[in-house]
């Protein structure tokens, strides 16, 4: 299992860590001190991306998807820097 963090721009940290089997993410765990409301959409988003394949740009789009889905706010961080993280997580 990998593991990664980001400082993004506003100072917010994320932390991924990532276990990856055949170009997929088998498992996943999101946390920093960003915030996301509603906070369920959060294990929504890592069960989401459970079996997803390790591309970046794919990964950011599912985040997006599901914070729109569920008119959930993200502050502090983006869907692409959650994507990033994770995708550092996986090396």
């Amino acid at each position: 299992m990998g593991s990664a963090a980001l400082k993004v721009q506003g100072g917010k940290l994320l932390k991924a860590r990532v276990e990856t089997s055949g170009g997929r993410i088998a498992s996943l765990k999101l946390t920093g001190d960003f915030f996301l409301h509603p906070e369920e959409t959060l294990a929504e988003i890592e069960t989401a991306l459970t079996n997803h394949q390790l591309n970046e740009s794919a990964i950011t789009a599912t985040i997006s998807s599901l914070l729109q889905k569920n008119n959930a706010q993200l502050i502090g961080a983006a869907p692409e820097d959650f994507a990033k993280v994770i995708m550092e997580a996986s090396k």
